[in-house]
C-alpha cells in the first residue's frame, strides 16, 4: 500500500491552502475533501452566497465560486484530491492510517483541517433564509446590514461580541436570550448593556423567521417562555450566535481538545500533541473563524510538516 507524505483531511480554506503549499514543496499531498460525514467539500465558504471581506477580490465574489478557484489551485500543483468521508483514523502509529469506508490511506504526516459548523436553532424558517437575511456570522456578513435593525440570539460572548460589532454598523441591535442570565462574562454582558443601540428580549425565544415567502427577513415571531406570550418582532436580520461544533468526532481519545471539542495546537503553531500531525483552520479557532485567517493556519500547518518531515528524514520521493 502507498504511504503519502502528507494527506490533508478537509477542503476549506486551511485544508486547500495546506495543499498547494505542501504541492509546491513536492510533498504529493494527498487531499481528502467531505471530512465528516455529510460534510460538504469547500467547508462553510460553500453555503455563503457572497464574500465580500477575502483580499484580491474587490467586487465580491461568491462562496462557491472563491473555493473552485482555490481548489483548481490546488490541483494544478499536482494535489491528489479525492472526494471521501473519512471516519476513522489511526494516529498511534506511524505510518498513520485513516478509512473512508472500505478505503484504507497511510501517511507519514497528517493535517487535519475539518472545520467547524455554527449551531443552529433548529426551526425551518431559519434554515430557508439562510443567507437570505439570516447569518451565523456577524463579521461575515454585518456590513450587508448597515443601518438597519437586527437580532442576534444567544447570552454568551459570543453574542455579546456580535451584538457589540453590530452596533457599530446597524440602526439598532436586540439580543433574543432565553433566560434571564447569561453564560457570557460579566465584563461583555456589562459593555453590552452600556451600549445605547442595543435592546433586550429575554425569557424568550424564536419560534420562525418572517418571511419565507418573500425570501428575506421581514421579522421574527418570538416567545416568552415565563408568560407564554407571543409577538412578532420587526427586524431585518437575524444572528445566530450560540456557538459552533468542531467536526472533531472521530480524532476523540487521540487528539487533544478542549472542552467544546476544538483541537489543542501549541502555542504559535500548528503542531498538535501527536508528532507529525498538524491541525489548521476552524478545528482549531474558535476566536476568528475567517476565511483568511484559516489559510494563514493552512499555510503554517503545510510549512511545518515539510519542515518536520526533512528533520525527520520522512520525506518519501
Amino acid at each position: 500500500m502507498k504511504t503519502h507524505n502528507v494527506v490533508i483531511i478537509g477542503s476549506g480554506p486551511a485544508g486547500l491552502t495546506a495543499a498547494i503549499y505542501a504541492a509546491r514543496a513536492n510533498l504529493k499531498p494527498l487531499l481528502i475533501e467531505g471530512a465528516i460525514i455529510g460534510g460538504i467539500p469547500g467547508g462553510q465558504l460553500m453555503i455563503t452566497t457572497t464574500v465580500e471581506n477575502y483580499p484580491g477580490f474587490p467586487e465580491g465574489i461568491t462562496g462557491p465560486d472563491l473555493m473552485a478557484k482555490w481548489r483548481a489551485q490546488a490541483a494544478r500543483f499536482g494535489t491528489e484530491i479525492i472526494t471521501a468521508d473519512v471516519d476513522r483514523v489511526d494516529f498511534s502509529k506511524r505510518p498513520f492510517e485513516m478509512w473512508c469506508g472500505e478505503d484504507h490511506y497511510r501517511a507519514q504526516s497528517v493535517i487535519v483541517a475539518t472545520g467547524a459548523k455554527a449551531k443552529w436553532l433548529g426551526i425551518e424558517s431559519e434554515h430557508k433564509l439562510e443567507n437570505r437575511g439570516v447569518s451565523a456570522c456577524a463579521t461575515c456578513d454585518g456590513y450587508f446590514f448597515r443601518n438597519q435593525d437586527v437580532c442576534v440570539v444567544g447570552g454568551g460572548d459570543t453574542a455579546m461580541e456580535e451584538a457589540l460589532y453590530l452596533a457599530g454598523l446597524c440602526k439598532s441591535v436586540t439580543i433574543i436570550h432565553r433566560r434571564k442570565d447569561f453564560r457570557a462574562s460579566r465584563i461583555m454582558v456589562e459593555r453590552a448593556q452600556k451600549n445605547p443601540k442595543i435592546k433586550w428580549l429575554l425569557d424568550t425565544v424564536v419560534t420562525e423567521v418572517l418571511d419565507v415567502e418573500k425570501n428575506t427577513v421581514t421579522g421574527v415571531r418570538v416567545k416568552n417562555i415565563v408568560t407564554g406570550e407571543e409577538m412578532v418582532y420587526d427586524t431585518q436580520g437575524l444572528f445566530v450566535a450560540i456557538g459552533h461544533q468542531p467536526n472533531t468526532q472521530f480524532f476523540q481519545g487521540q487528539l487533544d481538545m478542549d472542552e467544546n471539542g476544538y483541537l489543542k495546537t501549541k502555542a504559535g503553531t500548528t503542531r498538535t500533541n501527536i508528532e507529525g500531525v498538524f491541525a489548521a483552520g476552524d478545528v482549531q479557532d474558535h476566536v476568528y473563524r475567517q476565511a483568511v485567517t484559516a489559510a494563514g493556519t493552512g499555510c503554517m500547518a503545510a510549512i511545518e510538516a515539510e519542515r518536520w518531515l526533512a528533520a525527520n528524514d520522512l520525506v518519501i520521493h
